[in-house]
């Protein structure tokens, strides 16, 4: 049976690369893939997954508006299809993360989702909640705070270093702007020292 599955992590944990490994593991042994990325990440260019190691594949885009079961049927009419690779899942909408389940339970296609689980204020994008609560397997990807410890959570700063608090959950690009923490510095730096 074809399982949904959640890979996530905080910023800059390598999970692009993951994905693009797996992807060209299938690709190598001539199975096909979907590759599919939020339509609002542009980062590297419309329609690519890119990692921070420099490797890059082409994918398709989705937006939130659309139904992602339609486009994997649609695309299962071409020939079969190995698995489903979604980049930045983050920003699926959560009825798209039921319709990717029901790619996984009815069109028996594995789905690996790869995104974030939490945003900069520390609170889960919606699509990441609908995947850590219905996702079939939950895998997390670890990356390290600069004391050591495993980063579960990421700040934002703004153009002269200080730490954002507030404003919008998505910012494309600024990756530079972004920094992974353990918890512990997370709240260090969001609310301010112990007192």
């Amino acid at each position: 049976m074809a399982k949904l599955y959640f890979n996530y992590s905080t910023m800059n944990a390598g999970k692009s690369a993951i994905l693009l490994q797996a992807d060209h593991n299938y690709r190598e042994r001539g199975m096909r893939t979907l590759l599919l990325t939020a339509e609002l990440d542009d980062r590297a260019g419309e329609g690519v997954i890119a990692s921070r190691i420099g490797i890059q594949a082409p994918a398709s885009r989705y937006d939130t508006q659309e139904d992602l079961y339609d486009r994997v049927a649609a695309c299962l009419k071409e020939g079969p299809l190995a698995c489903v690779l979604i980049d930045e899942a983050q920003f699926l909408q959560p009825e798209q993360v039921w319709q990717l389940a029901r790619v996984a339970d009815e069109l028996s296609v594995p789905v690996m989702a790869y995104g974030l689980r939490v945003d900069f204020q520390g609170q889960p994008f919606p699509g990441s909640a609908a995947l850590l609560a219905i996702a079939d397997s939950l895998r997390e990807i670890r990356t390290i705070c600069h004391c050591g410890s495993k980063a579960t959570m990421v700040i934002r700063k703004d153009q002269s270093g200080r730490v954002v608090t507030d404003g919008a959950q998505v910012q494309i690009g600024g990756d530079e702007t972004y920094v992974s923490l353990c918890r512990i510095h997370w709240r260090e730096a969001f609310h301010g020292p112990p007192t």
